[in-house]
Order: structure tokens, then sequence, then C-alpha cells
């Protein structure tokens, strides 16, 4: 029930911040588990977040280990059930933690699961595929489900990689059963070519969403300038202070997103007691927060 709820708030969080989040063959992502998720990278925790909130089952994540250093990244990543992997750039010293993840990966296919990973093995604010990793392949061959393993390739692509207001194209191929794509009696080659047969698959799939000029009438007009006038001290806040903080890296649009998940409710809450205070009335109260939403949707919605 928790997760269901969390998601919710996922969900409305991700209609405000981006202007449209356009889904391609959206009955793909209502298959059941076991699921392995093979995807491009290219926005970091944003590409998790918007991907996993799709789908109608739990789906779990592998991310990068370095963002698990800290205890209070730790706890907001694992509310969204990411496990963290290491890469040999981020030290010998933690390869040796991957094991977990590819056990803990296996468990969660072997019960019916879904796990999600980014087949890349890197985060570039880039649509051009990198060269695949072989962490999903081998994953996938050593699975072991009782249940025939799926493999579910998924696109993702963004008109912006910092806009507030951005649109989102996401695309799901046709599953492909596991045991296809491992002919070979040869561990090596059956991950080369478990790769070889994904990569083309997901390049096809990668389109920059087609940027659509509707028109707007002048109450939408209002009602976008509105609502980004009456943001615009936290939104400016929060976002320079986030770009300082993630500045040369490829964070800025997931921690953007996480950020303002934490601290808009708590703007809202803060800005409206001291209106309460101040006049004592529910229905003003009421009426400021529907204000402010309507504000918010609306100014993401529109576009200069």
């Amino acid at each position: 029930m928790l997760f269901k709820v969390f998601k919710l708030l996922i969900r409305a969080a991700l209609y405000i911040f981006c202007k449209k989040i356009e889904v391609i063959n959206r009955l793909r992502f209502a298959d059941k588990g076991p699921v392995l998720v093979v995807a491009n990278h290219p926005n970091s925790f944003l590409d998790a977040i918007i991907i996993g909130s799709i789908f109608n089952e739990k789906i779990h994540f592998l991310a990068r280990g370095d963002a698990f250093k800290h205890k209070k990244h730790r706890f907001f990543l694992k509310m969204l059930n990411m496990i963290p992997i290491y890469r040999l750039s981020e030290g010998k010293e933690n390869l040796h933690l991957n094991e977990y993840a590819f056990a803990e990966s296996t468990r969660i296919l072997q019960s019916g699961g879904i796990v999600l990973i980014f087949i890349e093995g890197i985060c570039k604010n880039s649509h051009i595929l990198q060269p695949f990793k072989r962490g999903a392949a081998r994953i996938a061959l050593h699975a072991n489900t009782p249940i025939p393993l799926k493999i579910l390739p998924i696109a993702i692509t963004y008109d912006s990689f910092f806009r507030f207001g951005k649109t989102v194209r996401i695309e799901a191929a046709q599953s492909i059963p596991a045991n296809t794509l491992f002919p070979f009696m040869e561990e090596a080659k059956n991950l080369t070519y478990f790769t070889q047969q994904l990569y083309p698959i997901l390049e096809a799939m990668i389109r920059l969403p087609v940027l659509k000029n509707d028109p707007i009438s002048s109450t939408q007009t209002i009602l976008a300038l509105f609502g980004k006038w009456i943001h615009y001290p936290l939104y400016w806040c929060l976002s320079s202070t986030v770009r300082k903080k993630t500045n040369g890296t490829v964070f800025y649009d997931s921690v953007l997103f996480g950020t303002l998940f934490i601290f808009y409710p708590l703007y809202l809450f803060v800005l409206h007691f001291l209106l309460f205070l101040i006049t004592g009335s529910l229905l003003i109260i009421l009426f400021s927060v529907m204000l402010h939403f309507i504000g918010a949707i609306a100014a993401s919605k529109w576009r200069n």
C-alpha cells in the first residue's frame, strides 16, 4: 500500500514537472514478470523514475553505486527500489559488492518480479547510444527463472535535459524470450550475441519527441504566467542551488525533480499555515492551494 501511494505521488509530481510524457506501445508496460527491462540512459535517475511510474507492477532498478554513499541518498534511493551497482571507475574495492546486485536481481526475477538495467552502463546527456555493457546479458543468462524470462527493450528520449516543462517520449519494443538470445554453448559468445541483437532494437526506437505548438487560449496563458510567477522564488532558489551542486554532472534534472518533490509540499504547508494564521479561513486556504496546483500545472504545459 505504501509503495502504491508513493507511486501515485511520483506520477502527480511528474505530471507537473513534465509538459508531456508520450508512451508508445503502453500495453507492453503491463507485462507480468519475470521481465528484465533494458533501456538507454540519457538522464540519470529521472530515467528510472519515469519508466517505473508507467509500469503497473513494482519495478526494481540497478543504479550507479556512488550515489549510495550518503545515508540520506541511500534512504531515498531504496524507497525507489534501486539496487547499487559499481563500475571500475568507482574503485576496484567496490567491485565485490556487485555480487549482491547480481544476486538480488536474480532473486527478484526468480520470484516473478521486474528488474530494469541501463544497458549502456553509463549515463550521458545524449541520445546517441553508447556501447553496451554485459551486465544485462549476464543477469539474463544466469537468472534460471521457473517461468520463462522475457527481455523488454525500452527507449526514452527528452526534448531537453535542463528545462522545466519538458516533453518525454518512451517506447517499448515487443518483449523477447530470453532463451532465444543465448543460442551458443559458450558463455562469451552468448553475452556478445545478446548485446548485438538488442543494440539495433534500442537504436531504432530513440526518436526525439515531436514538439507541437498547440493553440493556447488567453486563459491558459494567464494561468501559466500566474503559476510561473507565484512559484518563481521557490523554483529559482532550488534550481540555482541544484545547478551549482550538479555542475559538470548528469544529475541536474533528477536532483531538481527530487528536491522539488520534497520541498514543494513543505513550501505549500508553511505558506498556507502562515496564511491561515492571518486569515483564519479554511476556505481561503483550500482556494489558494487549488490555485497553486492549477498554476503549477499550467506553467509546465505552457511554452513561451
